[in-house]
Order: C-alpha cells, then structure tokens, then sequence
C-alpha cells in the first residue's frame, strides 16, 4: 500500500505546471468562501463567490491544457523539419543519387 500523501508541501513541484496552478485555484475556491463568511459575509454571497471563482478556473483550465497541447505540437513540428532540413526526413524519390539528365532509359 502506498502510504505516500497525495499532496504536500514537501513534494515540491511535479513536473505538472497547469496541475500544480489547478491544485491552488481549487485551494482559493474553497478557502474564499470560508473567508467570507468568517468576515461576515453571507453564505449566499459566499456561494456565488465561490461558484464565480470556480467557473473562472475552469476556463482557464482548459485555456492552459489547449496552450500546453498547442506549444507540444509546435516543438514537435520543429523537431520534424529539423530533421527534415539534416536529411533524416521524408524521401527525396531520388534516393540521394543526382539525376544524370535526358530522358531516355540510358539518360
């Protein structure tokens, strides 16, 4: 059984930056709230504090998994034309040899 906690502190950073910036939205939409109404706040304007920050997170949650998506694809994109561009890539048809001239089988 693993006995190591979900989360903590000491853990430091997993590798994971739209987690880790998950992890403190949902830490802010609850401790907001409990803020809130331990300044004497109402519970009901708590609760739309919370349902706005939590609606807000989510959006940028998915804002940041499509700009993570998008920068996966354009480093991978680089990579294929830098291989491309060394002569790694997609064949040329010719096989690298150069092409005597002419038209004729001898050619």
């Amino acid at each position: 059984m693993n006995t190591e906690p979900v989360w903590s502190a000491t853990t430091g950073s997993s590798g994971d930056p739209a987690g880790d910036v998950l992890r403190w939205a949902v830490f802010s939409c609850l401790l907001v709230p409990v803020v809130l109404v331990v300044y004497g706040s109402s519970f009901a304007g708590a609760a739309g504090s919370a349902a706005g920050l939590t609606a807000v997170t989510a959006v940028c949650r998915l804002l940041l998994r499509q700009s993570e998506r998008a920068a996966a694809e354009e480093r991978a994109l680089r990579s294929v034309v830098a291989q491309t561009r060394r002569g790694r890539g997609a064949p040329t048809g010719h096989h690298g040899r150069r092409h005597g001239g002419g038209c004729t089988p001898e050619g």
